[in-house]
């Protein structure tokens, strides 16, 4: 039986964690990354798949784009009707967007929650048929190449004074559970599937996409003064956190 991978068991926590404006990273990285990409205009319709408690909804809105929302979620939909009530949002599985007809978007987004989604083809055939064409898909995700959970962390070399990344499997396809918030219940998790950078292209070529732009993000965040401070600064600006990939139909 496929795991639950929504994040509806936790959503109250993670709405504390986010909360209104989205975390440090959302607010200096990938809510200002997401915007340049997208390129919302005026009355542009707009679907926002896995949106959460509506972050991205919310500024997506703020320049005038005719926004809508789903989530797996229950509990973050209703959370973010609540923030926002004068977008549309709906409660639904990304791999089934039936309550849409073909070609109804001109974008669609999907920020920090693809990987988090298995399998990976029926969301990408999904979000190809809701898009006008023509139209763009804008996925932002961990960078898959270094931050891979339980495979990938930092390390220090001592004798070159560098921080550098050490990465233990990449291109093996992994499920891999996460821990909400250990302290609080340990036995609380959520899943995420690494997939390396080849399954990403394959799929999203596979279902009538072609990559037209990729950024990488670093973190925006300094370390504090130290030994190693200067090193790990450097470490930060040269190995990014997030991958953005904007497609086109």
């Amino acid at each position: 039986m496929r795991k639950d991978t929504s994040w509806n068991k936790v959503a109250s926590w993670y709405d504390q964690l986010v909360g209104e404006k989205g975390s440090d990273y959302h607010e200096q990285v990938i809510i200002p990354g997401s915007l340049k990409l997208l390129n919302p205009q005026k009355h542009e319709k707009i679907l926002d798949v896995a949106c959460g408690q509506g972050v991205l909804c919310r500024e997506l809105a703020k320049k005038g784009s005719d926004i809508t929302g789903i989530d797996a979620s229950p509990n973050l939909i209703k959370i973010a009707k609540q923030r926002s009530s004068d977008i549309k949002y709906f409660t639904a599985d990304a791999k089934s967007l039936k309550m849409f007809e073909d070609n109804s978007f001109d974008k669609v987004s999907c920020i920090m929650a693809i990987q988090n989604m298995d399998p990976l083809e029926p969301v990408i055939s999904e979000m190809n048929r809701v898009l006008k064409p023509n139209g763009k898909l804008l996925l932002v995700t961990s960078h898959p190449c270094f931050r891979i959970p339980r495979q990938s962390g930092w390390g220090f070399d001592e004798n070159r004074k560098l921080q550098y990344r050490r990465i233990d499997s990449y291109m093996s396809e992994m499920k891999i559970p996460i821990k909400m918030h250990p302290g609080a219940n340990p036995n609380l998790v959520t899943w995420t599937f690494h997939r390396p950078l080849s399954s990403y292209f394959k799929a999203l070529n596979s279902k009538g996409f072609a990559i037209v732009n990729l950024e990488e993000w670093i973190t925006h965040r300094k370390n504090q003064p130290g030994k190693n401070q200067e090193a790990e600064n450097r470490s930060r600006k040269e190995i990014p956190l997030f991958l953005a990939m904007l497609a086109e139909k």
